[in-house]
């Protein structure tokens, strides 16, 4: 759980030295399909244009990436950095030719990397955390609207769709608990079904159903002797 505080800690750290000395963000943003806006894919979510900016992005970076590490920890490193880079790489190749900063596609990529783990995986804990990502998080997603002043639209669209393959690609490493719960539910599964009838019931004749109930009487029969006092079952003369 060290990562999530790194990371914002990481990114306050990048501000307060931008506050210092004054270097314009812009210049380590993604610029789309510039060779030097490459760089921006691993600086741009570092650097943010206000303070308001940095908290409004860092605070659910730190919460959705804990959520992330705490619920899915065999994936969720990978998943973080594939959603941080390939975010990236998709604004550089599609997005509007201007400097995109903050960590917002990051953010927007781990949303639907949890919400979407519940689709994909459907597990009662994947489910129950999609829908609380849904009631806490449902506002953001009128940021993928297009033409917003200020606004990296095309980052949060893009990083949702990154979150979404993201959460895709990984449906199939499910955490311990998910396996057991899986394995369960399989085993249930295959167990042979109990039925009131016989199944080849229908595929006796007249003559062997009567013969088999002439035999289970006998059988029976036979069966309550054996329970009877030794002396019941001699010869008597009367």
């Amino acid at each position: 759980m060290q990562f999530p505080l790194i990371a914002v800690a990481a990114i306050w750290l990048v501000h307060l030295y931008q506050m210092i000395s004054g270097f314009d963000p812009g210049e380590y943003g993604i610029m789309s399909r510039r060779l030097w806006g490459l760089r921006g894919i691993l600086t741009g979510p570092l650097v943010h244009g206000s303070w308001g900016h940095l908290i409004s992005n860092t605070l659910p970076l730190f919460v959705l990436s804990a959520i992330s590490i705490y619920f899915y920890r065999k994936v969720a490193m990978r998943a973080f950095w594939m959603v941080y880079l390939l975010t990236g790489t998709a604004v550089w190749f599609f997005a509007r030719p201007v400097s995109h900063i903050g960590a917002s596609g990051v953010v927007y990529g781990l949303v639907a990397f949890i919400f979407w783990n519940g689709i994909f995986r459907r597990s009662i804990r994947s489910i129950i955390l999609a829908a609380l990502v849904m009631l806490l998080y449902s506002g953001m997603f009128m940021g993928v609207l297009p033409d917003q002043e200020g606004i990296s639209w095309e980052s949060h669209l893009l990083g949702s769709l990154v979150g979404i393959f993201t959460s895709f690609w990984f449906k199939g490493e499910l955490e311990d608990d998910e396996a057991k719960t899986t394995d369960t539910y399989r085993v249930d599964d295959e167990e042979d079904p109990q039925y009131f009838l016989p199944r080849d019931i229908f595929e006796k004749t007249k003559v062997e159903r009567a013969a088999e109930v002439e035999e289970e009487m006998r059988l029976k029969q036979q069966q309550d002797n054996t329970l009877l006092p030794p002396f019941w079952n001699q010869d008597r003369t009367w």
